[in-house]
């Protein structure tokens, strides 16, 4: 991963980092974008910048256009925090030029990114890492049109039976997602996923309790925030996931103890499979024997008012830990001490 902005972080970066605390921190927020979550990266933008704010570090809000480079390149901040979501957001692409421009940013590195966001990719890693992760198939559009669709379906419908999940390859807050129960809607699924990318995923959908587990290092090694339980009053889809009153959030979860170590030690051994760095978020479903399935990694969580990761934070300072504009603030530190 060469250059200097992509050397490996040690654990003396937050010795490095804590005196660089007292110094005026300025951090740009790379947020909105082109992506179709791009109403999502802004509120996220506005939230963490707000927060870092109340801690004094100095906070600009980028968009990301054709003046972002060159003033990037006039303004030189200390860090950079791409908060943006969906394929060039999460696909490695923004960091890959923050790297070409030498400026430190909060986050997973391009290379990591990559693999990160190819949801069938990231799945094969943490399998191979002991995590379970429903049995799935991923397939181009272009297969469809040539092979003749109902055929491909009907091989779908034979190997992984139902019901299934049908979701893009790529991007997040469940657009493009259908939980498809009979074989007449499978149709139906393929089409709305295809308006979201080139590449489906096709898979056995788990049920049970559905929980997402955040991660943070802020250089003593990876560790989880308290998991949040997720109930819907239907599937947890975009309009569920930031429209306050369709979704009820638990945080910690209702789990009992064991329960609560399970999916913990998972997000950690998929936040370490994938190769990821200071923060990210697992999305899991505990059924009912226990089992934590691995449904999806995102290495740039939402941010919003509704968003699991900043939920996970203030339970974490409920308890007793840091605040939640200290954690944010202690990533850009290490960030820019690295």
């Amino acid at each position: 991963m060469g250059g200097d902005v992509k050397a490996e972080r040690t654990k003396d970066a937050t010795d490095s980092g804590a005196a660089r605390a007292k110094d005026d921190l300025h951090v740009v927020i790379l947020a909105g974008g082109l992506s179709h979550e791009r109403d999502v990266s802004l509120r996220s933008g506005r939230r963490v910048a707000e927060s870092l704010r109340e801690t004094g570090v100095r906070v600009t809000v980028r968009d990301v256009d054709s003046r972002l480079l060159p003033l990037l390149a006039e303004e030189r901040p200390d860090v950079v925090w791409p908060l943006l979501h969906g394929s060039t957001g999460e696909d490695g692409s923004i960091r890959s030029l923050l790297e070409l421009l030498e400026l430190p940013y909060v986050g997973s590195d391009a290379a990591a990114s990559r693999v990160a966001s190819r949801k069938p990719v990231a799945k094969g890693l943490v399998a191979d890492a002991g995590l379970a992760t429903p049995g799935s198939v991923a397939l181009p559009q272009s297969l469809f049109r040539e092979l003749g669709a109902q055929g491909v379906l009907d091989a779908v419908l034979g190997s992984l039976g139902l019901p299934l999940v049908v979701k893009p390859a790529d991007g997040g807050s469940a657009l493009g997602v259908t939980f498809v129960r009979s074989a007449a809607e499978l149709p139906g699924a393929m089409v709305a996923c295809f308006a979201y990318g080139d590449l489906a995923l096709i898979e056995r959908a788990v049920t049970g309790t559905e929980v997402a587990v955040s991660v943070v290092d802020l250089g003593d090694g990876p560790r989880a925030l308290p998991p949040v339980e997720i109930v819907t009053d239907g599937p947890y889809d975009y309009d569920a996931r930031y429209n306050p009153g369709r979704t009820e959030y638990f945080v910690p979860a209702r789990l009992d103890e064991e329960q609560c170590r399970t999916v913990c030690e998972a997000a950690v051994t998929a936040h370490r499979a994938l190769g990821l760095r200071d923060l990210s978020r697992t999305d899991m479903i505990l059924d009912d024997e226990g089992t934590a399935w691995f449904i999806d990694m995102n290495v740039a969580p939402g941010m919003t008012e509704t968003s699991l990761f900043p939920q996970a934070a203030l339970a974490e300072a409920g308890a007793g830990g840091m605040g939640v504009a200290e954690l944010y603030r202690a990533l850009v530190v290490r960030a820019a001490g690295a």
